[in-house]
């Protein structure tokens, strides 16, 4: 199989863990790959101010935390919109705009949070509990928000004085912690929501070290110092350029060039030669997230709408599903199309995390004569035609043209549509797709790697799946403060997609970022998120 996937893409390309606090480790599972997720600025000697400039792999969607739903409004968004929790680098969640860990009554069901006070948003409005229950209150309720799976059953959501919120659940839910490290925790000017409603993400005010200038779209993001950050004395470039720039070979030759200075997941076929230029820096992580395939079964009406089965072969008999699975040779595929920089995704549980269990954790096997017997009984005509919609990228399109020598031999012809990153993003939550090659940059707790994907009717159910028997489990482990029988649990529900395939999990990138040397203070994680809010030019030596 390795010899053949090397003769395809000699071709060329196809045209066109933790419960609310625990800490995660991140081992590398590479002794030739070492985690290097940089540094604060600390006692380096910088400049002040300065227009950083960083390289944007594809355009983020509405700057709106409520309904965003890409990795790329994630990056802008921490720059100017801080959350009530984050996470370090060692996978420990920590507070941000909360002033200390949630208290978590007996049953589990009060999850009170203490938050700041006497800070203020980017147009001024006070920070306060009030303003935090506005912003908690849209996630959760607004028809489109794509935050309300992540908040778990919220029966309430209440101010207990100015520097506290309560929430109130009709059942425990251990994932809010980790859920309020990201966009469910992002917190907007209560002022700015009752001028703009649904506009906000065209001009987001929020609290953070930088504030939203203007957007051209498809081409940059522009924001800019805001003087009333708290913490003001530790930000230090005037503004933050983020350019679009979707090829990645363009993105090397500007940050050689220096016309960039930062340059998000840069491609596999680049980072070599870029670790060794004397002016440049790889940052480099494992990832919390996974590249795979949706296989679209119930999601005719949109996203969050009940399911109606989809009359397809495909979408009705899941022996077509695991036998496509069954025809993904993933260590190869990976290996060959990366230079074995990433490595192969098997469930949505991250390896390194207290939840992984052999169980949780296991590989399906390659074994195209098994997955062609599966055709067989399902009665369709071989090789089955699937559509895969994939967006328009190098990396992505030489993937999926190995992919499909790959499936070949377990009797399947794939179709490789190449489509533009905002279309794809669409195409999900509508669900005019029958499969599509899309990946989730990861969170630190399982359930919004799994459940937020797979539970009947959440607002990332792309596929339209729904499964009784997963919503139980899933349900039953987000219940639970107990790691180990939560890591049972999700061991349990990775079995059963395993068996059902909605979404076919194919590999894990690592995180590359490369920074120009004259930058300092840049940081990138397992979540994927690059952070710039405190980077600076260093001082030019004589």
């Amino acid at each position: 199989m390795l010899v053949r996937l090397s003769r395809v893409l000699g071709l060329g390309v196809v045209a066109v863990a933790i419960a609310s606090c625990a800490p995660v480790q991140y081992p590398d599972r590479n002794a030739t790959h070492t985690d290097d997720f940089g540094a604060p600025v600390g006692t380096q000697s910088v400049r002040e101010g300065g227009d950083l400039v960083m390289g944007l792999s594809a355009e983020p969607d509405r700057l709106d935390p409520t309904t965003s739903a890409s990795l790329y409004t994630r990056y802008v968004m921490n720059s100017i919109c801080e959350k009530l929790y984050d996470n370090d680098a060692s996978g420990k969640l920590v507070p941000q705009l909360a002033t200390a860990l949630p208290t978590v009554s007996p049953d589990g069901l009060t999850v009170t949070i203490p938050v700041r006070t006497g800070i203020q948003f980017a147009d001024g409005t006070p920070f306060d509990a009030a303003a935090v229950q506005t912003s908690l209150q849209r996630h959760l309720t607004m028809k489109t928000s794509q935050r309300t799976s992540e908040m778990g059953p919220i029966a309430a959501i209440e101010v207990g004085g100015p520097d506290r919120v309560v929430l109130k659940y009709k059942k425990p839910f251990a994932p809010i912690t980790a859920a309020l490290a990201d966009r469910a925790g992002m917190i907007m000017s209560p002022a700015e929501l009752k001028k703009t409603d649904k506009d906000f993400g065209d001009h987001p005010v929020c609290v953070g070290p930088f504030k939203f200038v203007k957007r051209v779209p498809q081409t940059s993001i522009l924001v800019e110092r805001d003087p009333l950050y708290y913490d003001a004395k530790k930000v230090h470039l005037d503004t933050i350029t983020y350019r679009i720039m979707p090829d990645a070979n363009i993105r090397a030759a500007n940050l050689r060039s220096g016309d960039i200075h930062v340059g998000d997941y840069m491609s596999p076929q680049d980072v070599d030669a870029l670790a060794k230029d004397p002016g440049l820096r790889l940052l480099q992580s494992s990832s919390l997230g996974f590249q795979g395939i949706y296989i679209n079964i119930g999601n005719v009406d949109g996203v969050g709408k009940p399911a109606k089965q989809i009359d397809t072969p495909i979408a009705k008999d899941a022996r077509i599903r695991q036998a496509l699975s069954l025809s993904i040779d993933r260590q190869a595929l990976v290996d060959t199309v990366f230079n074995n920089w990433y490595e192969p995704a098997c469930t949505g549980i991250v390896p390194q995390s207290g939840f992984a269990t052999p169980a949780g954790t296991a590989c399906p096997a390659y074994d195209p004569k098994r997955a062609r017997e599966l055709l067989a009984e399902a009665g369709v005509q071989v090789p089955y035609r699937v559509k895969l919609q994939v967006q328009n990228q190098p990396d992505q399109l030489r993937y999926a043209q190995a992919l499909q020598a790959s499936v070949a031999e377990g009797g399947f012809e794939l179709d490789v549509q190449p489509t533009e990153y905002s279309t794809l993003l669409d195409v999900q939550k509508r669900g005019t797709y029958e499969a599509m090659y899309f990946g989730w940059s990861g969170r630190l707790d399982p359930d919004a790697n799994i459940s937020r994907f797979l539970t009947t009717g959440s607002s990332g159910n792309y596929s339209g799946y729904s499964s009784p028997a997963l919503d139980d489990l899933l349900g039953r482990a987000a219940r639970s403060s107990d790691t180990a029988q939560r890591a049972e649990l999700y061991g349990q529900a990775a079995q059963l997609i395993a068996k059902d395939n909605p979404y076919l999990y194919t590999y894990r990138i690592r995180v590359l970022t490369v920074h120009s040397t004259r930058v300092t203070g840049i940081e990138a994680y397992p979540d994927g998120v690059v952070r710039l809010g405190k980077a600076a030019f260093l001082t030019e030596k004589d």
